[in-house]
């Protein structure tokens, strides 16, 4: 396991060194990325939508016309692929939820971490997530942390992650309750991203489910 860590970790760093140029400046950084966001928009065949149709729409995206909403305050793509079970984290509630996400570098176009593989399927993303008034914030538990194993320096949870708490429910699935949990497709530009997608200024892709922790 120690072997495959340290393989992992050498392969980050080589795909962190790669997306960053340091002769660009911040803004020819910002459009290189806003290059590759509209680059995997195109090539995905996303259908973009505003938040007004997304809200006539009951907070939902049509999967089979690959709807996304562009959120304007953060800039983050979202599309619900699952509400799930259970229900929304209540306004001064705060709860454990389990994420297992893969994450995907849009400059360089490859997978960079993931907890979906046999090395680390039995260790979900474990978060503290607060609701004060409809703004979330959130916090990982460093001792159970592939996110904060591999990016460090800050438990914080990246602005992106939290989006889509207000649209969805956090539950266990049970024999009773058909539904999965919630399951979200996210863009995220690097304002919204972890410190080294900000610091490198990357965009990501994220594909994650959200379920209540015990």
């Amino acid at each position: 396991m120690k072997k495959l860590f340290f393989a992992l970790v050498a392969v980050f760093a080589l795909v962190v060194v790669a997306s960053c140029d340091d002769t660009e400046t911040y803004a020819e950084q910002r459009d290189r990325e806003n290059s590759a966001i509209q680059r995997f928009i195109r090539d995905s065949s996303i259908t973009v939508i505003n938040e007004s149709q997304f809200r006539e729409q009951g907070n939902t995206t049509n999967l089979e016309n690959n709807e996304y909403v562009l959120m304007q305050n953060s800039g983050v793509y979202m599309q619900i692929v699952r509400e799930g079970c259970g229900s929304p984290i209540r306004d001064g509630e705060t709860t454990t939820v389990l994420c297992r996400f893969t994450e995907r570098n849009l400059l360089t176009d490859s997978i960079q971490l993931t907890n979906q593989t046999l090395a680390f399927a039995s260790i979900p993303e474990k978060m503290s997530v607060t609701n004060t008034s409809g703004t979330f914030t959130a916090s990982f538990d460093a001792t159970s942390s592939l996110m904060y194993t591999f990016y460090g320096q800050s438990t914080s949870v990246p602005s992106g992650w939290l989006v889509p708490f207000s649209y969805i429910n956090v539950g266990r699935q049970s024999p009773a309750d058909n539904r999965e949990i919630a399951k979200v497709n996210l863009i995220v530009p690097s304002t919204q991203g972890h410190q080294y997608a900000s610091s490198s200024v990357y965009p990501c892709f994220y594909t994650i489910t959200y379920e209540k922790g015990r």
